[in-house]
């Protein structure tokens, strides 16, 4: 047998060895009950019902935990590169990852605020059985997923559904619409929104002294949701005295997620797991 076979027959039995990452999928409002883990069942509206999908953490427990809120404009889910791989990362990492599967609203804005706010009960509530740690539970969200991630870190109504960090990449932030992602905004607010919920929506508008700890990333060529809503996120995060850090990357556009195209994938993700580390002490 060649070297080259040798070599191909044990990273066959090398992979066969790993054990596959456990995903497991679970409604997000059950019928049991309010926080109630009720898995899919056969008849589940995979298309216009939200749901989790659960990566449980690998190393010790228990482990930090987070809310993957994937992008799409708020009409759709980039739900691959957005959403399962960025779960599979931070599981491999020592993460309860939970990736949400929200509803389009249509217009209705106010469903994605509740699916993402209920998401993060749920992970609290289910903590112990699903290895988190119900003190450490954050977001992170991409493009749209970005706007609703900083909805969650603005617009939490209680200590059960505050996110303890949050990461926002290349988000919508400002309904604004000099700045907005008209997509976004009008998939969300409707066609002609009141002045008011415009305001509402606005994030960099809602930053208090609550606001967690945020890590925001940007390309500086993006030509989908221009990266003056990262800083306007920022410069409000420090107006009250939150903690921050953004990256802005001189190339790379909107939408890289975990691709590994990414030119500064890695400089991105080390200063991620940097930062996390520094705010969760792992």
């Amino acid at each position: 047998m060649t070297r080259k076979l040798i070599l191909a027959a044990w990273a066959l039995l090398f992979a066969a060895a790993v054990p596959a990452q456990q995903k497991e999928e679970f409604r997000l409002w059950p019928e049991a009950g309010k926080y109630a883990p009720e898995r899919l069942g056969a008849g589940f509206d995979r298309d216009n019902a939200p749901y989790v999908t659960l990566y449980r953490p690998e190393g010790k427990k228990p482990a930090p935990a987070v809310v993957v809120c994937p992008g799409g404009a708020y009409g759709g889910l980039a739900i691959g590169h957005e959403g399962y791989q960025v779960a599979e990362w931070f599981a491999a990492r020592g993460f309860a990852a939970v990736v949400l599967k929200y509803t389009m609203p249509h217009g209705n804005y106010d469903l994605p605020r509740r699916d993402v706010q209920q998401a993060i009960e749920l992970v609290r509530a289910n903590a112990a059985g699903w290895g988190a740690d119900p003190a450490r539970v954050g977001v992170i969200g991409f493009s749209a997923g970005g706007h609703l991630a900083s909805t969650a870190a603005t617009h939490f109504t209680c200590d059960a559904n505050r996110p303890d960090f949050a990461v926002l990449v290349y988000p919508v932030i400002t309904m604004d619409e000099r700045f907005t992602h008209a997509g976004s905004r009008r998939n969300l607010l409707g066609e002609a929104p009141a002045e008011g919920l415009v305001a509402a929506f606005s994030n960099e508008l809602r930053v208090t002294s609550g606001t967690p700890p945020t890590f925001i990333a940007f390309s500086d060529d993006d030509d989908g949701v221009p990266p003056v809503n990262g800083t306007l996120f920022y410069n409000a995060l420090k107006a009250a005295s939150v903690p921050g850090e953004i990256h802005i990357y001189p190339t790379g556009g909107h939408g890289w997620g975990w691709n590994e195209t990414f030119k500064y994938k890695d400089e991105f993700r080390n200063s991620l797991v940097r930062w996390l580390s520094e705010r969760l002490g792992e």
